[in-house]
């Protein structure tokens, strides 16, 4: 290994299963067995022999049921997920990774396996990362035994969960679910837009238009369905509100059977291994970033973090959004994709260029944390067929909490150069914790089985601090009003750690 080689991604793989348990156990997939499938795949899509013996480093992206705090493991635990995939790809890697949380995590993971290639402490790496959730779900509904149970006695690094993503205010006042946190965001951008909820489940709906008929043209898609404008922001039985203002297609859907897989190595061992140089794609610049608790952030109608690990990884690169030709944007909500255009410099409603690759994650399906290695898989792909173009992926985790971003081309760049470690926030908001009058920020209401359940809110004093508090039934009603009520005067009484507000 030598320090100071050009790092190359030189094959990609997807896996995909529409097994669902209503026929029997027969063809159940699992995680591991949808990340050999992807692995064996980008194995051959290298073109070269003998790639499974020189991979030294595999790395896997974390499942969902390693990844929440309760350990649930309801067919059996694969207690190595790396191990287990290397035993049955047939390689023998000196180095095993599990990855910590995050749909920021496949981008990152190139980034890092970027780095060390350059640096000479990688040869050939292995990322993977899959989810079976559709499996699982279909499983204990149709009551089929399948077993996920395995391990290997190999030791590998298990980087856990990372930091915790909500605050006990936060918790307290019923913001438990990424549909909750990000109807904040959604909300406050709506209210920046002056648009009511219909006028902006209009706009959602048009955005996210694009992204179902790529779906439904992708091989790979979860629903290959596309849907019309009218159907996407209007409710219905089939598009039923969860939290407020979204409809069930406006949300990333993880009943999915999805696994992908990208192996990087040095370019000297891809000239030695004879990969072809048609085959051959180029990490031009990255870019990371982290943010604070959501009610701690000085801005809610955006993301700070977006925009520094996008600008990061253009400023690498040295270009501009305008010279990027392919985008996969994180779409696991419409504001996501609202955010990182806004960070982009792209109106999205006329630029031409199409700001997926896969579909989205509502419609090609949200694979957990590994969504974003098969925007890296169709991205390689894409460019292969278009040698010399630019493209770009974002990769989101947590509440655009952790961000981290790629430019990819065929073109060999000069040089390459390390992501920086990713940007911190510097500024936070204080919070009031007592009873006061405030300013609404924004808002969310969350849905159950027979309706509206629950608003939340954020406001803001006349000092600058922010409160949170939970809606009396009265200030429900008023939530539910087409109108957006940002702006509103409301009073807030505190009992004990959770506030209550009515409209003032």
């Amino acid at each position: 290994m030598a320090k100071g080689d050009m790092p190359v991604l030189v094959g990609t793989g997807q896996s995909l299963s529409q097994w669902d348990g209503s026929s029997g156990a027969d063809g159940a997939p699992s995680p591991l067995s949808l990340m050999v499938d992807a692995s064996r795949a980008a194995l051959a899509d290298t073109g070269a022999a003998s790639v499974a013996a020189a991979v030294d480093t595999i790395a896997v992206v974390r499942i969902f049921e390693d990844s929440v705090g309760a350990g649930h493991h309801p067919h059996g635990h694969n207690t190595n997920l790396p191990g287990t995939l290397a035993r049955d790809i047939g390689a023998k890697p000196a180095r095993l990774i599990y990855e910590t949380v995050g749909g920021q995590s496949p981008q990152a993971l190139v980034n890092e396996m970027a780095a060390r290639i350059h640096a000479g402490e990688v040869e050939v790496a292995l990322i993977s990362g899959s989810e079976a959730n559709r499996a699982s779900k279909g499983a204990r509904r149709h009551k089929v035994e399948i077993d996920w149970a395995d391990g290997t006695d190999d030791a590998f690094e298990d980087r856990g969960m990372g930091p915790m993503l909500l605050s006990r205010e936060e918790i307290k006042h019923g913001l438990v679910a990424p549909a909750y946190f990000y109807g904040l965001f959604e909300n406050a951008i709506a209210a920046r837009e002056g648009r009511t909820r219909s006028q902006h489940r209009l706009a959602m709906a048009e955005l996210f238009q694009p992204f179902s008929a790529v779906a439904a043209q992708n091989p790979m898609s979860q629903f290959p369905v596309e849907h019309s404008v009218e159907f996407l922001s209007t409710p219905s039985r089939e598009n039923y509100e969860y939290a407020d203002p979204f409809l069930k297609w406006f949300i990333a859907q993880d009943a999915v059977n999805q696994g992908a897989a990208a192996i990087l190595m040095s370019e000297s061992k891809a000239d030695e291994l004879g990969v072809p140089q048609d085959n051959r794609v180029y990490l031009h610049g990255g870019g990371e970033a982290g943010d604070d608790h959501i009610s701690l952030r000085p801005r809610i109608d955006g993301s700070w973090a977006m925009e520094q690990a996008l600008g990061r990884a253009l400023d690498q690169s040295g270009v501009t959004s305008s010279d990027i030709r392919h985008f996969d944007l994180y779409s696991c909500f419409p504001c996501a994709v609202f955010s990182s255009t806004a960070a982009l410099g792209i109106d999205w409603k006329h630029d031409s260029r199409a700001l997926t690759l896969t579909g989205g994650l509502p419609f090609f399906g949200g694979p957990g944390n590994n969504y974003s290695l098969h925007g890296i898989a169709e991205m390689s792909r894409r460019l292969r067929n278009s040698p010399g173009d630019l493209g770009l992926i974002l990769a989101n985790g947590g509440w655009m909490t952790k961000e981290a971003a790629g430019i990819y081309s065929t073109t060999r760049p000069k040089a390459f150069l390390p992501a920086q470690p990713a940007a911190k926030p510097g500024d936070q908001v204080a919070l009031c914790n007592n009873d006061c009058e405030a300013t609404l920020e924004t808002f969310t209401v969350t849905h159950g089985k027979a309706g509206p359940e629950n608003g939340i809110i954020f406001a803001r004093l006349a000092d600058g601090r922010r409160t949170l508090a939970r809606a009396t039934p009265a200030a429900l009603a008023v939530l539910r009003e087409d109108a957006s009520p940002v702006g509103r005067k409301v009073a807030i009484k505190v009992d004990g750690e959770v506030g209550t507000f009515d409209f003032a």
